[in-house]
């Protein structure tokens, strides 16, 4: 990909207009996939203001960058524009009991400042849309994972920790439920969403995969027994419980219903084929060589 004389990659602050608009004035873009944001909830109540900035005040400037270049091409082109905006699951707040789900209906009730930022960056996105008539569409996933996870994020964050032989900090007791999705999968739905999708319709995507934290994080420290054993196996004896953060969501779960049946969208991956292949990229080339996985010249995770 990086060799492609398809593929160019810019390191602009979406908070930067002039850059911004740089950007598109060179390289003339058919559809927009607005991906930026940040999104550690942990972050973003030690340091909300940083959340406000990026994920609100960057996603106006892009939707404002995005509506003058749409509003200057000629009419093939025009009507061919996407702006697809990725958002999450927390905009919805959490589920009480066990059998809801989050559907694309479902009234929003952010719990934290980052779940806050990114519903307000939601409906400035269908303000534009209805006010300007730029062509949006909307995505609201579950819990993504999968190899080169930022480390700060449960998954990546607990298999790092296990091979240093560090504590693995579980909030609570570890009963929140979140619903996982393999990154792959996830690029397939938005990929389907951007070129498929209807303008200003909201798609749902979820991994069908509801899993406690705990169940989680004794699933990651199985599969390092068995993949990179030390002195300190079972991993699981590394576990411990620290206070629960302010503002817990307790479950969320996603009814991907809508995207399955207009656009034909399901996911390829189990959590438990999904979680193999994250901690076998994570662990020790020593660990692999039975299992023919090919190991990265890096392993840092990005």
């Amino acid at each position: 990909m990086a060799g492609s004389d398809r593929y160019a990659f810019e390191q602009v602050d979406i908070c930067d207009r002039a850059e911004v608009e740089r950007v598109f004035r060179e390289h003339q873009p058919d559809a927009v996939m607005h991906l930026a944001a940040e999104s550690h909830v942990d972050r973003s109540i030690v340091g909300p203001a940083e959340f406000i900035q990026t994920n609100i005040v960057g996603t106006y400037t892009l939707l404002e960058v995005a509506r003058a270049y749409w509003n200057g091409l000629d009419a093939e082109r025009r009507d061919a524009f996407r702006f697809h905006h990725i958002s999450t699951d927390e905009v919805y707040g959490d589920l009480e009991g066990p059998e809801g789900l989050f559907t694309e209906e479902t009234s929003y009730a952010p719990s934290s400042p980052y779940s806050a930022s990114k519903a307000s960056s939601d409906h400035l996105v269908r303000a534009w849309q209805r006010t300007y008539g730029l062509p949006t569409l909307i995505t609201n996933c579950s819990n993504n994972y999968g190899p080169y996870h930022f480390p700060e994020k449960l998954i990546p964050l607990m298999i790092l920790n296990a091979l240093e032989s560090k504590a693995l900090p579980v909030y609570g007791k570890g009963e929140q439920i979140r619903d996982w999705l393999y990154v792959e999968d996830h690029a397939r739905a938005l990929y389907k969403v951007v070129t498929e999708g209807e303008v200003g319709e909201t798609y749902n995507i979820g991994g069908h995969n509801e899993k406690q934290n705990i169940e989680v994080v004794n699933t990651i420290c199985a599969l390092l027994d068995e993949l990179a054993p030390s002195q300190h196996s079972p991993y699981a004896n590394l576990i411990t419980y620290v206070a629960d953060r302010p503002g817990h969501d307790v479950r969320y779960a996603i009814d991907a219903d809508k995207i399955e049946r207009e656009l034909g969208w399901r996911p390829e991956e189990t959590f438990e084929s999904g979680i193999r292949k994250t901690v076998q990229t994570t662990t020790p080339s020593s660990a692999l060589l039975s299992t023919g996985f090919t190991v990265p010249d890096s392993l840092a995770i990005r």
